[in-house]
């Protein structure tokens, strides 16, 4: 009886490759009708836990290298959809937030990509998530070895 050839690493780096980039131009397709960017919408999901974040941890929540998130930060500052503050506890540090406005623009653009989003169904979306975490998760952990 013949097997299927056992999936090599390389397999599952083309696939999850081929499915970010899918899932990142459909989602650039919602978030441009919005006048959102990617990365702007990556931003904006961070700071909507309301607790306002520091920047390094900003910029590894965006995926972004600290200059260029700092320059989008500013862009944001400047639209009035985030602001800055000294944090209390490190006075060195600046928290980001998200103003009023940037709550509202947010809550309408997690609108458009939810009506834009066609879910996987039957629960595949979250048994998606679950692999996926589980596979981060993993891979973070052997990186630190």
């Amino acid at each position: 009886m013949h097997s299927p050839n056992p999936r090599r690493p390389d397999d599952l780096v083309q696939l999850l490759t081929r499915a970010e980039r899918l899932a990142a131009r459909r989602l650039q397709g919602v978030l441009e009708a919005e006048g959102c960017s990617l990365d702007a919408w990556r931003v904006l999901a961070a700071l909507s836990d309301g607790e306002g974040h520091h920047m390094t941890g900003l910029a590894e929540a965006a995926f972004l290298p600290p200059p260029t998130l700092t320059k989008l930060v500013d862009q944001l500052v400047d639209q009035n959809l985030v602001h800055r503050r000294v944090d209390p506890f490190d006075r060195r540090r600046v928290l980001a937030h998200l103003t009023p406005r940037g709550r509202e623009y947010r809550q309408r653009v997690e609108r458009a990509v939810r009506a834009g989003w066609s879910p996987l169904g039957d629960g595949d979306d979250a048994l998606l998530r679950s692999l996926l975490d589980r596979l981060a998760a993993t891979l973070e952990g052997s990186a630190r070895v």
